[in-house]
């Protein structure tokens, strides 16, 4: 089995110009059925969080400015979605898809989020398409409830993860690993536990051999009891916004990250993160990619 959260608010339309970056949440879950990876019985329709979960990691007076749609006019640029109740409803369903990702993942050793990686949201903001940040707050919520006592996350997007790395400074028990391309977004980074920012146009042979040599080092030297992985494809050569050089190895630093989960034995949950080559079908199979290798690891 392969818990996978997906609800159809996932595929919420947007306004001309910001539909694009959308189509995937609709179209990757119908490629998994299609091609057999998944079954419908692998996918789970999550509803919405409680909100002590939301508040043990975001500011009240933000929360309620999204929930009562009462975000400053910069504050929503900020975002760059237009604000709306469909749009922070989303937000909160995706997050209680990663929370429940979270007890999946501790029953079958892995668990999907067909959205999530909301890495660029804040404490007490939003930023960059990302209102609240998923795999933060199912973090917390796992050591809130003892169910975890050393969480590590793995951002492997092409940006760093800098709403993450504010959340958690100065926690001990949640270790923050970012490798991203040092040119890109956000232009003014935090200070992750751990941050390897990458120089444009770094290929798979060089991306892969540095991860292959930090990950197992890192996992020994903090012994999580609990993983989570923000699998950005925004790491391809082909991605817009993007500015690293990676073919082939996308789906082989999935491969490396799970195995080693699974040899490790530590629960992993893993949220999808960014996308953005021209085509649809080359983000859609960089995707779905994932949910292949975890087939062949974890089933």
């Amino acid at each position: 089995m392969l818990p996978i959260a997906y609800h159809p608010i996932y595929k919420y339309p947007l306004p001309e110009g910001h539909r694009f970056p959308m189509i995937k949440y609709e179209l990757l879950p119908q490629q998994l059925l299609h091609e057999g990876t998944v079954t419908e019985s692998d996918f789970h329709a999550p509803g919405l969080p409680e909100m002590q979960h939301i508040l043990a990691v975001h500011d009240r007076q933000y929360v309620d400015s999204l929930l009562n749609l009462t975000l400053d006019a910069r504050a929503v640029r900020k975002i760059g979605f237009p604000l709306s109740a469909e749009l922070t409803e989303r937000e909160l369903r995706i997050t209680q898809g990663t929370i429940w990702g979270c007890g999946q993942a501790l029953q079958y050793g892995i668990a999907f989020n067909i959205a999530g990686g909301t890495h660029h949201a804040y404490s007490t903001r939003g930023e960059a398409f990302c209102l609240l940040n998923d795999q933060a707050i199912g973090a917390k919520y796992l050591l809130d409830n003892k169910l975890a006592q050393k969480v590590l996350i793995v951002d492997l997007d092409v940006h760093q993860g800098n709403g993450t790395a504010e959340i958690f400074v100065g926690n001990n028990a949640v270790f923050t690993f970012s490798m991203h391309g040092k040119s890109n977004y956000p232009f003014k980074k935090e200070t992750s536990d751990q941050d390897i920012a990458l120089p444009d146009n770094t290929g798979d042979e060089e991306y892969l051999s540095i991860l292959r040599a930090t990950l197992p080092k890192l996992i020994d030297e903090q012994k999580p009891d609990f993983i989570f992985y923000l699998s950005g494809v925004d790491i391809l050569a082909s991605d817009k916004l993007g500015k690293l050089c990676i073919i082939a190895g996308c789906r082989e630093r999935d491969k490396f990250v799970l195995s080693l989960c699974q040899k490790l034995n530590i629960p992993v949950q893993c949220s999808m993160g960014g996308g953005y080559s021209p085509e649809i079908k080359t983000i859609i199979e960089a995707h779905a990619n994932t949910y292949r290798v975890a087939k062949e690891i974890f089933t």
